[in-house]
């Protein structure tokens, strides 16, 4: 495996891109948290929206920082994986997180076109709203035709655009602080551990980032500065507007998902200046499913083709673009199979997503624990700290959360099963198609 022939560090990603697209693969703003504040209040929220980061956050970042600056290769998790447990292990790391990538990035058009109705409900209705995200998808992978910098840059802007209205909701609450505080109420149809799932989704993505690593400009020292601006903008982003709004004592029962547009309204008013910020964060709403779709689309296409390079797929979709590094059939292959998922609602994406995508982290936990067994004198830029127990630690709190995990999809129906026995036969698919796969595989 090796980094895009002929690359020039002008076309490579520098820090703040890097931060910029880590922020839209983990977050891409505060959008999609409102199911969070409906289902644990502001008081349970917020405690989540903390706990959260430092529970699945922090040591995934942590993972990652040694992880990609050891091992600085296109492909990421899965050179991890393959690398530190063998090619079998590799492989499901890929296919774990190929597979929930249909449900996760069917996230994004689905709060885009959310958004999007809460101004032109006719644009959205119907089969509409499925052809939006369909073109959406297109876009996202047009765009990553011209290479890992250009979609970098573009996250620096997108974010500044998308978070500024939130900055103004933020201020305007803190102005009009207890406004609202004769009709709080309680959650009606509280839900703890729903509340947590949503949390974890909008704190998940920090090892997707890793697989661009050929394409970063000094990955060793680049990544370790990435994760730690990203966790804590991400974290902030979170945390302050749901804060702010809480002030006023606005009913969290009125939160739902992509309503922050009526919480604006509702906080500064139905006038001109209620309406612009609730069109400012309309926009950004769509603005930040665009561009996590967008950075996303880099970071998972970047797997088809590192599983070409190993035989495991058909040569071509490891070709790249000379010029800019791009996968480009891996990127159309890609796109084709996200459009699938956009036929399931949000709260049946969400968990398979994080079930399919959850376990693959556990798989890269596992990795940092076995290359330091099995590589012990591979070059480190960055360590978790603590030795052998310290990689081991990290490892603990994801782990836990993935039970919870469990237990969510348990009671979550797809069809005649729980989403936990689907995602169980996803998974087992895994393992039949390596073995499939090596009747046919050249050696």
């Amino acid at each position: 495996m090796s980094a895009p022939p002929a690359l020039s560090p002008a076309r490579k990603l520098t820090l703040l891109p890097l931060i910029a697209a880590t922020y839209f693969i983990v977050s891409g703003g505060p959008f999609g948290l409102e199911d969070t504040v409906a289902m644990a209040g502001y008081g349970g929220a917020i405690f989540i929206l903390l706990l959260t980061p430092a529970l699945w956050s922090f040591p995934t970042a942590l993972m990652v920082s040694e992880l990609a600056s050891a091992l600085p290769e296109d492909g990421g998790y899965y050179v991890w994986v393959k690398r530190g447990m063998g090619r079998f292990w590799g492989f499901q790391e890929a296919w774990l997180s190929l597979v929930g990538s249909v449900f996760d990035m069917a996230l994004y058009p689905t709060l885009f076109v959310s958004y999007l109705s809460h101004f032109l409900p006719a644009m959205t209705a119907g089969q509409r709203a499925t052809w939006i995200g369909v073109g959406l998808i297109a876009a996202a992978a047009v765009w990553n035709m011209l290479g890992a910098k250009t979609v970098g840059g573009s996250s620096v802007v997108m974010g500044v655009l998308l978070l500024a209205p939130f900055a103004v909701l933020a201020a305007a609450s803190v102005f009009h602080g207890g406004m609202f505080a004769a009709h709080a109420a309680a959650p009606r149809h509280a839900d703890i551990l729903g509340g947590v799932l949503v949390a974890m989704w909008n704190y998940m993505g920090w090892d997707n980032t890793s697989t661009v690593a050929g394409e970063v400009e000094n990955p060793q020292r680049t990544y370790p500065r990435a994760m730690a601006g990203a966790v804590a903008l991400v974290a902030f982003g979170y945390v302050l507007p749901i804060g702010a709004v809480a002030l006023t004592g606005l009913d969290a029962n009125r939160w739902e998902t992509g309503g922050w547009a009526d919480v604006a309204r509702a906080v500064i008013g139905t006038g001109v200046a209620g309406a612009v910020v609730a069109l400012g964060i309309t926009v950004g709403g769509m603005l930040g499913a665009a561009g996590s779709l967008n950075a996303l689309t880099m970071a998972l296409s970047r797997v088809p083709a590192a599983l070409a390079e190993d035989g495991f797929l058909p040569a071509i979709f490891a070709r790249r673009d000379p010029k800019t590094g791009a996968p480009r059939w891996a990127i159309a292959g890609c796109a084709a199979a996200w459009a699938l998922g956009l036929m399931l609602p949000f709260s049946k994406l969400l968990m398979l997503d994080m079930l399919l995508t959850g376990s693959s982290i556990l798989l890269e936990f596992a990795a940092l624990v076995a290359l330091r067994i099995r590589e012990p004198n591979l070059a480190r830029p960055y360590r978790v700290p603590g030795g052998m127990a310290g990689a081991i630690a990290v490892c603990i709190p994801p782990a836990a959360l993935m039970v919870l995990t469990a237990v969510r999809n348990h009671a979550e129906p797809v069809g005649p099963i729980n989403a936990l026995q689907f995602g169980g036969i996803l998974m087992a698919l895994g393992v039949v198609a390596y073995f499939v796969g090596g009747l046919f595989r050249k050696p």
